[in-house]
């Protein structure tokens, strides 16, 4: 099975992205893992360009269509999930009825600093991806205070780890295996 873990976050040393990494060290052994590393080169949305002849867009759309499963990771920006995430989102609902996100099944996590680990972001993430066309599942894997439970790398802690392998296990048990050509 292969897994594409997408951080909605471009900072260095992003606690969530260090998450969505460290999804392929808890993943078990029979599935690939992928880390996005392509959402800072889309552009902004513009349903005009909705065909594929963006690069950075097509990326996008082919790695979701080559997984079996997406763990997207969300940081919380005002309440919400960032812009980046958002756009690279609305790129992947398009075309309509054809979108790589049409029936895929995806699971929602987030890390922040604040106590609650970016649940509104989480919540809103949800609820923008099911929109879009996505099977949303698994419930929420809200990381508070991620500077208290990750190393000076971001890596997470043993417990942080274990739920995150739950999580993806879950989502995993969820997913349906994409066809391989023959």
């Amino acid at each position: 099975m292969r897994l594409l873990a997408i951080s909605g976050s471009l900072r260095e040393g992003s606690y969530n992205t260090a998450l969505a990494r460290a999804a392929a060290d808890v993943a078990p052994e029979n599935v690939e893992v992928e880390l996005f590393d392509g959402l800072g080169e889309l552009p902004l949305f513009d349903a005009d360009l909705e065909g594929d002849a963006n690069p950075a867009v097509r990326h996008l759309r082919e790695r979701i269509d080559a997984a079996d499963a997406v763990l997207f990771v969300t940081p919380e920006y005002n309440g919400s999930i960032p812009g980046v995430l958002k756009n690279a989102v609305d790129w992947a609902s398009r075309p309509r009825g054809d979108a790589a996100l049409l029936h895929k099944t995806v699971a929602v996590a987030g890390a922040s600093t604040g106590q609650y680990g970016a649940l509104w972001a989480q919540q809103d993430l949800r609820r923008v991806l099911g929109i879009a066309g996505a099977r949303v599942v698994c419930p929420d894997l809200p990381v508070g205070r991620a500077q208290d439970v990750c190393d000076p790398t971001g890596a997470p802690s043993p417990l942080v780890a274990e739920r995150l392998r739950q999580h993806i296990g879950e989502l995993l048990r969820e997913a349906v295996p994409v066809a391989v050509a023959a």
